[in-house]
């Protein structure tokens, strides 16, 4: 499965709140083995951690769930009781329902294409601190590099610069949803620029809202006119220098080429 397929729901199956999938993992390779042993190290138990599980499960149960057998021609072993049989099959018709039930609520997503969307954004896992989602109003290819500009629902643009070959791959177009993604530590803080025009194409004005300061650097965050934000990775001398404080305006500065583009796949 491409990571862009994977399911946006996802839930835990649990009997009494604690025994889970792989409590079941052991169930079932107990039950295929016969060696509470070959079991544990399939389902990633120690030999002692699995009896700790079982006999927490057969307290909740007040059966136990599990039987020793010595000698014989097999030489003995470990097998499932007629009630850890029993466990073990209603956790594979519980498994099965559940995940119909995940997929009902999958083909009901697909029919809020708001929430849907909004969900895959929240889907992708990144470092960089500043996400901005919105569609692509503009794209000037050049031979070399490629300017795409991206507009927010609340009115606020964006300029990402990129090698034509990489918006090529993209399969950058107009109206195409997008992500425009930029580290904290490429946001460099303005508030007052004493008469001076920067040449970086983003420059996003607004109001610090936070100021959380670490050892060495603080984190910034700016809101923006129509309700976005824009977190900063600045030093504290740089805050202290600045006078940085909730409520004071600033300008949001970084260039095109520091906003990386993301795009359905």
């Amino acid at each position: 499965m491409k990571p862009h397929d994977r399911p946006l729901l996802q839930g835990e199956l649990r009997l009494a709140g604690r025994l889970d999938g792989r409590f079941f993992d052991l169930l079932a390779a107990l039950a295929l083995t016969g060696s509470l042993q070959k079991a544990a190290r399939a389902a990633g138990y120690s030999y002692k951690g699995a009896w700790l599980v079982l006999d927490a499960a057969s307290a909740l149960t007040h059966a136990p769930l599990v039987e020793t057998t010595t000698g014989g021609t097999g030489g003995g072993g470990t097998r499932l009781t007629a009630e850890g049989q029993a466990l073990l099959q209603a956790w594979r018709e519980l498994q099965a329902r559940h995940a119909g039930f995940l997929r009902e609520q999958e083909a009901w997503l697909a029919g809020q294409p708001a929430l849907q969307q909004l969900l895959k954004r929240m889907s992708m896992k990144t470092t960089a601190r500043n996400q901005f989602s919105g569609r692509v109003l503009n794209v000037q290819a050049g031979p070399v590099t490629t300017s795409v500009r991206i507009g927010m629902d609340d009115g606020t643009h964006i300029t990402a610069s990129m090698t034509s070959l990489a918006a090529e791959e993209l399969s950058v177009d107009l109206g195409q949803e997008a992500l425009a993604l930029v580290k904290a530590s490429e946001v460099v803080l303005v508030t007052d620029f004493g008469g001076y025009r920067l040449s970086a194409r983003n420059q996003l004005a607004g109001t610090v809202s936070r100021v959380q300061r670490g050892a060495a650097s603080s984190l910034v965050v700016l809101t923006l006119p129509g309700g976005s934000t824009v977190t900063a990775s600045v030093t504290n001398d740089a805050v202290d220098a600045l006078g940085l404080a909730v409520g004071q305006p600033a300008t949001a500065v970084f260039k095109a080429y520091a906003v990386m583009l993301a795009v359905r796949g």
